[in-house]
């Protein structure tokens, strides 16, 4: 019975290693590549970053100038409320 059991855990520890292995040869394939295609000159790792960084700095900045639209929109909005409600009290009052 415990043979049977150490039989299984070592296929199944063969199992992961062969898995490890074959990620590995993958990822070490795709490093292989992108440092060819680097040499090649046909891929600039850190202009192609560079790039699509400052295109979500853009993007990110073009948000918040929204952003602060909509919210001096809505400040102004909300000070022709206070003010309606202010003169809407003092007309009660007096």
């Amino acid at each position: 019975m415990a043979q049977n059991g150490l039989h299984e855990e070592d296929d199944a520890l063969g199992a992961a290693v062969s898995r490890l292995d074959r990620a590995v040869a993958g990822l070490e394939a795709r490093i292989a590549a992108r440092a060819s295609a680097y040499d090649a000159g046909e891929d600039d790792l850190f202009e192609s970053d560079r790039a699509r960084l400052a295109g979500e700095l853009d993007a990110s900045r073009a948000r918040e100038r929204a952003l602060e639209d909509v919210a001096a929109e809505a400040s102004a909005a909300l000070g022709r409320a206070a003010a309606e409600v202010r003169a809407a009290l003092s007309a009660e009052e007096g």
